[in-house]
C-alpha cells in the first residue's frame, strides 16, 4: 500500500515553491491550451449535430453511435500509444498526436453519411489516442504527488473552459459561416477549429521539454530540487507497480478504471448532450445555446480547483473524490427532472458539472500513488481506457434511449446511480486516506 501523501509537504521553502512556480508557468499553460483545444475537437460534433441532423438526416441513435465510434479507436490504442510515449520522449509524441488529431477533424467536414461520419469519429479516437495519459504521465515527470493535485486540476480545468469559449465559438461559427463558399456552418466549424491543434503540434515539438534533465531553463540546483522530491516520492510507495505487466493483472488497476468510467459517463453525457438538452428546453438560436453551455462549467472551473487544492492541502483523496461523485449523480438525475425548462434545467446541469469535473480532478491523484515508471505509463492509460469505455455507452445509450422514449431522462436517471455507486467504490481503495 501506498503510503498517503503528507500534508506537511504543502509547507515547502520559498526555494522549493519558486522552482515549482517556474516549471508551472513553463509547462501548463502550453498543456492546458492542447487540451482545450483536443476537448473543443472531440464534442464539437454536439454543436454540429444542430444542423447536421436537419442536412443530413442523422437520427439520434446515428449520432450517438458515431459519437461513440471515437471511443472504440481511441480505447484500443490508448495504452499502446502510451507506453510509446514513455519510450521516445512527450514531446515528439504529444506533438505527432496533435498533428494527426487536428488533420482528421478537419475532414470531418467531408462527413456526408452515416457511414463517413462513423470512420471519421474512429480515425478521430485512433488520431487522439494517448494525450490525456500522456499528459498525465508527463506531469509525474516535473511534480511530487504532493503538489500534483493542484496542477493536474488546472491541466484539467480545459474541459470546462473548452466548452465555456467553444460553445460560443462553435454556434457563432456555425451561424456566421453558414452558406459562405458552398459550405454549411458546421463544415466550417469542425475545418475552423481543427487548424489550432495542428498549429500547436508544431509549438509542442518546439517548446516542450522530455524530462527535468532536458530544461536548459532551470538550473542545476533547481533540477537537484526536484529530483529529491521525486526519489522522495518513490521511497515512499515501495510497492508501487513498475512493470507493464505487473500492472494489468493488479486487481487494484482495474477497480479504479471501473471508477473512472463512472466518473466518465457522467462527464461525457453532459459535454455531448448538454447543446441538445439546452436546445430542447426551448432555446432555438445556436448562439444563445453555445452561450448558455459555458454557463456550468464558469463553475466548474472553480469547483474543480477549489477541490483539488483542499486536497493536496489535506493530504485526504478518497473523499475529495467520493462526495463530488454523489452530488454529481443527483445533478444528473435533477437535469431528468428539470429539462424541459430551460432555467431549472441549467440549474441542475451546473450542479452536475461542477461536481463531476470536480471528481475527475480529484480521482487522479490516485493512481500515480500506486505507479511508476513504464508501469504508470501502461496504467494511467490502461485506468483511462476503462474510463472512456463511458464515452461510447454514454453516447450510443443515450442516442438509443433518447430515440425510443422521446426523452433523455431514463438515461440520467439510470448514470446518476451509476455514478454515486463510483463515489462509493471509491471508499474501498486503501490509496492515501
Amino acid at each position: 500500500m501506498a503510503a498517503r501523501p503528507d500534508p506537511g509537504h504543502a509547507r515547502a521553502d520559498t526555494t522549493d515553491d519558486r522552482v515549482y512556480r517556474t516549471i508551472a508557468i513553463r509547462l501548463v499553460p502550453l498543456l492546458f491550451v492542447c487540451y482545450t483545444v483536443a476537448y473543443l475537437d472531440r464534442v464539437n460534433v454536439g454543436f454540429a449535430r444542430l444542423q447536421m441532423d436537419d442536412e443530413l438526416w442523422f437520427s439520434d441513435a446515428v449520432y450517438g453511435i458515431g459519437a461513440g465510434v471515437f471511443f472504440v479507436g481511441y480505447i484500443l490504442f490508448e495504452v499502446p500509444s502510451n507506453i510509446v510515449l514513455h519510450r521516445v520522449g512527450a514531446r515528439r509524441w504529444i506533438a505527432r498526436i496533435m498533428v494527426s488529431w487536428g488533420l482528421v477533424s478537419g475532414l470531418m467536414a467531408l462527413a456526408s453519411s452515416p457511414a463517413s461520419f462513423y470512420l471519421l469519429r474512429f480515425l478521430l479516437g485512433v488520431a487522439e489516442a494517448g494525450f490525456i495519459p500522456g499528459i498525465l504521465l508527463y506531469l509525474t515527470y516535473w511534480f511530487p504527488a504532493h503538489r500534483r493535485g493542484r496542477i493536474t486540476a488546472l491541466f484539467l480545468t480545459a474541459i470546462p473552459v473548452a466548452t465555456i469559449f467553444g460553445g460560443p465559438l462553435s454556434g457563432w461559427i456555425m451561424q456566421t459561416f453558414d452558406g459562405i463558399g458552398e459550405l454549411r456552418g458546421w463544415q466550417w466549424m469542425f475545418v475552423l477549429e481543427a487548424a489550432p491543434a495542428v498549429l500547436l503540434g508544431l509549438v509542442v515539438l518546439r517548446r516542450l521539454d522530455d524530462r527535468v534533465a532536458d530544461a536548459t531553463w532551470l538550473t542545476e540546483t533547481e533540477k537537484a530540487v526536484v529530483a529529491r522530491d521525486l526519489a522522495a516520492d518513490d521511497e515512499a510507495r515501495p510497492g508501487a507497480h513498475t512493470s507493464v505487466r505487473s500492472t494489468l493483472r493488479s486487481p487494484v488497476i482495474w477497480l479504479l478504471g471501473g471508477i473512472y468510467f463512472t466518473i466518465a459517463l457522467g462527464i461525457y453525457t453532459i459535454s455531448f448532450w448538454l447543446p441538445t438538452i439546452i436546445s430542447r428546453s426551448g432555446v432555438e438560436s445556436t448562439v444563445t445555446v453555445g452561450l448558455l453551455s459555458a454557463v456550468p462549467y464558469l463553475f466548474a472551473v472553480v469547483a474543480m480547483v477549489w477541490v483539488a487544492t483542499h486536497a493536496d492541502r489535506t493530504g485526504e483523496r478518497r473523499w475529495h473524490t467520493t462526495v463530488p461523485c454523489a452530488v454529481g449523480g443527483i445533478g444528473l438525475v435533477a437535469v431528468g427532472l428539470t429539462q424541459s425548462a430551460t432555467v431549472p434545467a441549467l440549474v441542475a446541469l451546473t450542479v452536475a458539472a461542477a461536481a463531476i469535473s470536480s471528481a475527475q480532478a480529484a480521482f487522479w491523484s490516485l493512481p500515480t500513488a500506486l505507479l511508476s515508471g513504464v508501469g504508470a505509463a501502461a496504467g494511467i492509460a490502461l485506468v483511462n481506457s476503462i474510463g472512456n469505455v463511458a464515452g461510447a455507452v454514454s453516447t450510443s445509450l443515450v442516442g438509443v434511449v433518447s430515440e425510443a422514449t422521446g426523452s433523455t431522462a431514463g438515461s440520467l436517471y439510470l448514470f446518476g446511480g451509476v455514478l454515486v455507486v463510483g463515489g462509493g467504490l471509491v471508499l474501498a481503495l486503501r490509496i492515501g486516506r
